[in-house]
């Protein structure tokens, strides 16, 4: 007896073939055609429980034929399978109505178990949402990755796009934690209104309330006027917030009820401030840990940890290089690089590396090398050679200043709290000798590269507008010798 039939369209046989047994086998009825005309006339016949389609068909694409699906048999789920296995194409696929995606190859006895949920949840529903718009398909993310897991991450992504959970995202610095919650932003409901990201690491942990939920005109020292906190900017929108794990426990604590009453007071307000943001939370660190050491509410990570999506270090996902690779090479084009290609030797170097800093440290690596390499192409060796400058020792000179700033650190320290105990410099110890280290080195990037600013931010792993900005701030000339780039 069967338990439904499913009607399968792809345009390979052997897939066709392979897919109606272990159907048949695990007891559905199938019908299985080549075209999108045969699958249409048995859907628009009423015939079939779940549709399982390709995308690419000799006549129409899957992705076509869904929405009319839908709109003429809103209930019966359609499930699609490509071999385009990109973050545009589970979106897509979630953003026509698509009751699931699968990414070819795909493992047969998933597919029978999804097509069993689909058919359960069929008959449990009175009513499919209808298909939201279809995203622009030339709109590009710089989520790449054609790994399984990254196939996984894609789905989820996809999935949450059409709602407005609670998201937790985990992964070690440099995975990418922002850019998937720009996703989420991009291709949700709220894409139209502001996506407002906070770093609690980069924020004095006395300033985090009043960055949050802003403050009122004389609620402390300072505060001379009203100012609108974070959940104010992102009133209908996305509010990222990365590092979460750095969060002190009494903001802690107002987050937790701004979770649960949808409603929060400014720093040194009494009326009630209605909120609608989605929230999307991120860490490096592990938040169970920090529960166990008393340092972030349990309660708080059950309302964050809605659905967690765990993003996994670069050397998980070695096989995504080559496609990071092309990636990044594309960029430093549009930069004004010259284009530059990797050997197959040179990919095979840049996979075999740890990469402690993932994608990011990837990204910087690249950069710097299509800055520095003479010629168009990089091999092997040149990747090579890179990497051993970067570890290798470079003793006078390192010796030598890493003596010269202890000393000068500990000179600062001797005037600041020896026994004249003068008042601290206003911006704090840390961000003078900052601004005194960052000027000479600087300087010293910028004069290696002719004052090409585009270099010298690869160089230094900055992006090219920060670089700018240091420069006016730190009050820097740049020298360009004939030639040189902005």
């Amino acid at each position: 007896m069967t338990t439904g039939t499913v009607l399968v369209a792809d345009d390979d046989a052997a897939i066709r073939t392979v897919v109606t047994q272990a159907l048949t086998r695990a007891g559905y009825a199938v019908r299985a055609a080549s075209n999108a005309a045969s699958l249409w006339r048995w859907v628009s016949e009423g015939e079939g429980d779940v549709v399982l389609t390709d995308v690419v068909l000799p006549d129409e694409s899957g992705f076509d034929i869904l929405p009319r699906i839908k709109a003429k048999r809103p209930r019966l789920p359609v499930i699609v399978m490509s071999a385009r296995n990109t973050i545009m194409t589970a979106i897509t696929a979630s953003e026509r109505g698509a009751y699931d995606y699968l990414p070819k190859p795909f493992d047969l006895s998933a597919l029978v178990s999804t097509i069993g949920q689909a058919l359960e949840d069929s008959r449990k529903s009175d009513q499919q949402a209808a298909p939201r718009q279809q995203p622009d398909e030339t709109e590009s993310l710089p989520i790449v990755g054609r790994s399984q897991v990254m196939q996984d991450i894609y789905r989820i992504v996809a999935r949450m796009t059409q709602t407005d959970l609670t998201v937790m995202i985990q992964g070690e610095s440099g995975t990418g934690k922002e850019l998937v919650a720009r996703a989420l932003h991009n291709f949700s409901r709220r894409k139209g209104a502001p996506f407002v990201a906070m770093n609690m690491a980069a924020i004095p942990r006395e300033l985090i309330e009043s960055e949050l939920f802003g403050h009122e005109k004389g609620a402390f020292t300072g505060a001379v006027s009203r100012y609108c906190g974070r959940f104010e900017q992102a009133h209908g929108g996305t509010l990222f917030l990365d590092e979460i794990g750095d969060m002190p426990m009494e903001a802690q604590t107002r987050l937790l009820r701004v979770l649960q009453e949808g409603e929060y007071t400014s720093v040194g307000g009494v009326r009630p401030i209605k909120t609608d943001v989605r929230i999307i939370a991120a860490t490096h660190r592990d938040l169970q840990q920090l529960i166990g050491q008393g340092l972030f509410r349990e309660d708080l990570f059950f309302r964050l940890n809605v659905v967690p999506i765990r993003l996994p270090p670069l050397r998980e996902r070695a096989d995504d290089i080559p496609d990071l690779v092309n990636h990044f090479l594309k960029e430093c084009e549009r930069q004004g690089l010259p284009g530059k290609s990797f050997t197959a030797g040179a990919l095979d170097a840049l996979r075999k590396a740890r990469w402690p800093g993932n994608v990011r440290e990837l990204e910087n690596f690249i950069n710097r090398l299509c800055a520095m390499h003479v010629g168009d192409e990089i091999t092997a060796q040149a990747v090579e050679q890179e990497f051993a400058a970067q570890n290798a020792p470079v003793p006078d000179a390192r010796v030598s200043s890493a003596a010269t700033l202890s000393e000068f650190v500990e000179n600062h320290l001797a005037k600041y709290f020896g026994g004249f105990q003068p008042d601290l410099p206003p911006e704090g110890l840390y961000h003078r000798i900052i601004k005194q280290v960052e000027a000479p080195l600087i300087n010293a990037s910028l004069a290696a590269t002719s004052g090409n600013q585009i270099r010298a931010a690869s160089l230094l792993g900055i992006n090219r507008n920060t670089l700018r900005t240091r420069i006016k701030e730190l009050g820097l000339s740049v020298v360009r010798t004939p030639g040189s780039r902005k």
